[in-house]
């Protein structure tokens, strides 16, 4: 079974990583795919990210990375995918994807939404906490792949090393 992974990845922490890894032992294939959102201004292109996902998961062999614009079950049906999967830190984030996995199922009643729990440790985690900290010189690299810490530091000015 297909699964797709959507979001923006802005970028790409060890949250949404921890939910990559997961998934692969879940499904036969995970797509990690970035929705193109006109109305965010990201930190990265749409290319950079896909590039920082397939170098972070490189070692997943059953995963893959793609963008798309328009809605996501539109893309989900094009690849044949049967299940959105959504992870979710906080009660909040339960309030917001339900309502979208609720909305999706009357687009389309034959794709699944799963949700998976954050790990413990990265219940706290997010793409924009990653940005702000590094906006303002803090540390990163315990929170995104040391990859990724050096791009976004980059972004910033930052030589925290």
């Amino acid at each position: 079974m297909i699964a797709i992974y959507p979001g923006s990845f802005d970028p790409i922490t060890l949250g949404h990583l921890d939910i990559i890894t997961r998934s692969s032992q879940l499904y036969r294939r995970v797509i990690v795919v970035i929705s193109r959102n006109p109305n965010k201004n990201p930190l990265f292109t749409v290319e950079e990210r896909i590039a920082q996902i397939r170098k972070t998961t490189q070692h997943l062999d059953n995963v893959e990375v793609d963008s798309f614009e328009g809605l996501t079950i539109t893309y989900a049906r094009d690849r044949q995918a049967k299940v959105l999967l959504r992870g979710l830190r906080v009660l909040s984030d339960f309030e917001k994807e339900l309502q979208m996995a609720h909305t999706n199922k009357t687009l389309a009643s034959d794709i699944e939404t799963v949700f998976l729990a954050t790990s413990t440790e990265y219940g706290f985690l997010s793409s924009s906490l990653v940005k702000e900290i590094a906006r303002f010189g803090g540390p990163i690299n315990h929170l995104v792949p040391e990859h990724i810490a050096l791009d976004v530091e980059k972004c910033y000015g930052n030589t925290l090393r």
